[in-house]
């Protein structure tokens, strides 16, 4: 993993750049991917734990320092949450390629069953930027929700992340 030193710069020159120490000691201003990708490390799921997500946009702030434009490939997560919707553990379990990411509802379920959750936000990002649900991604949140069913687990819903937009498929009535 890459490590960085950032820091803001205070010379009258480049004063409010932030600047990349690299590891040969050189400073340069930060590129955006660096920033971002930095931001993803540092967003904390344990701030979230305990928090009640009942509003589609609590969940889309966290999402889109999660997960950001950094990421060039598809990573698919879930928000595990309580009876009252408080966070249990935020998971990316499946990581795929630059267009498309394996899940499988078993494991979707195992994951479940092992946090004690009793709903699941499923979330996953378009590396593409297009903040739109393909079909592959309404087949898979029908078969998840039914799958999850069968444990008295509720997928709530389904968000794709991309860029700054995010989209919620239970908005859209696709959930």
């Amino acid at each position: 993993m890459t490590q960085y030193s950032l820091s803001l710069n205070s010379f009258a020159d480049n004063a409010g750049v932030l600047l990349v120490r690299d590891g040969d000691g050189q400073t340069r201003p930060a590129k955006r991917r660096e920033i971002l990708r930095v931001a993803r490390e540092l967003v904390d799921t344990d701030e979230l734990r305990g928090q009640s997500l009942s509003s589609p946009m609590a969940v889309r702030d966290f999402l889109r320092l999660k997960l950001n434009a950094s990421l060039e490939h598809e990573v698919c997560g879930m928000i595990l949450v309580d009876t009252q919707h408080r966070v249990i553990e935020y998971l990316e379990p499946f990581r795929g390629t630059i267009d498309q990411a394996s899940v499988y509802p078993r494991e979707v379920v195992k994951l479940a069953l092992e946090h004690n959750a009793k709903a699941i936000f499923l979330v996953h990002n378009h590396p593409s930027g297009t903040a739109e649900a393909s079909e592959a991604d309404i087949r898979l949140t029908k078969h998840l929700k039914q799958a999850l069913a069968l444990i008295d687990v509720t997928l709530l819903d389904h968000f794709i992340v991309a860029g700054s937009t995010v989209l919620s498929m239970a908005e859209k009535g696709l959930v």
